[in-house]
């Protein structure tokens, strides 16, 4: 049966993944929010959606659909980091199911707050760790699940995307409203690494900048060497000749592991996930928000042999 969705921040770099895959996945957009009226793009998927750039008359609106008999199922949530909580709520407490955009909150203490709404309201709280549903990373998973169980990898991670003047300037370049460069744009890595090779042993940051950050993780079966980048210069020669603006490697033990392909593709297959029954949950993203918490409050590390290459 197909399900009522509505969107809040349908305006965003990330909301036309969603859009898409509320329409591959058969179902209806209704509502839609954003302060910012560039969405034109609805016209493709759902021309019929009632658009608000103004909370109170989104909410007015859902409000009276629910009085209805109109359902809102499912409230996709793609607005600006530090509002996922505050939009979360909203969802709950509107009877509709959230489905949120990494990160799915800044803080740790927001996930415990969350929990105590979904048991209120009987709603549930998604998050779209997308990596997860990755081929290339599933197939990872199972061949560190099945090695020796005292086996430690060498990995490193290294992920460079290029961003102009403008992320500098927007909220996303303001650490208390994205969380800074390893919550914005580091996140659903450290899902996967943490997914993978298990919890957290220790941690060091060598290098904290709004435009880069580096550091080392002793996981429970990894030593992870972690680089992230939005410099244009941190990208390897090679990828800029090909006229690239963004680089990802995950080497295991000196080798590549393959995954660039397909990495865009997977907000359909989370939604097909959710709907299935499934869906990753606030105990899921709760390992990787504490991470990249600790991570944003730590004190720089003397550089040692665990340093990133590129850090060097």
């Amino acid at each position: 049966m197909s399900k009522n969705f509505a969107i809040i921040g349908v305006a965003g770099y990330i909301a036309p993944r969603h859009v898409k895959a509320i329409k591959e996945t058969q179902n209806t957009l209704i509502a839609a929010l954003d302060p910012f009226d560039s969405v034109g793009y609805l016209d493709s998927y759902f021309p019929k959606a009632d658009y608000f750039s103004e909370f109170e008359r989104f909410d007015r609106h859902i409000d009276k659909l629910k009085r209805q008999g109109t359902p809102i199922h499912y409230i996709s949530i793609c607005s600006p980091n530090y509002l996922h909580d505050s939009h979360i709520r909203f969802a709950l407490r509107s009877g509709a199911n959230a489905i949120c955009e990494k990160p799915l909150v800044l803080n740790p203490w927001n996930v415990d707050a969350l929990a105590e709404i979904e048991k209120e309201t009987g709603k549930n709280v998604y998050t779209i760790l997308q990596l997860r549903l990755h081929p290339g990373i599933q197939q990872l998973k199972q061949m560190v699940d099945a090695s020796n169980n005292n086996e430690i990898f060498d990995v490193d991670l290294t992920y460079i995307t290029s961003r102009g003047n403008w992320y500098f300037f927007s909220w996303k370049g303001d650490l208390q409203k994205s969380g800074g460069i390893a919550t914005n744009i580091g996140i659903h890595f450290f899902d996967m690494l943490l997914w993978i090779f298990g919890d957290v042993q220790e941690h060091k940051v060598y290098l904290s900048k709004p435009n880069k950050a580096s550091g080392f993780l002793r996981l429970k079966k990894a030593r992870v060497r972690w680089f992230l980048s939005l410099d244009f210069e941190d990208i390897p020669d090679n990828i800029k000749k090909q006229g690239k603006y963004t680089y990802r490697s995950l080497t295991l033990n000196g080798k590549e592991i393959e995954f660039s392909e397909g990495f865009t593709d997977l907000h359909t297959e989370s939604y097909k996930y959710i709907l299935a029954g499934n869906g990753f949950g606030l105990n899921d993203a709760r390992p990787s928000i504490e991470l990249v918490y600790q991570i944003r409050n730590a004190s720089l590390s003397q550089p040692s042999d665990e340093i990133h290459p590129f850090c060097k």
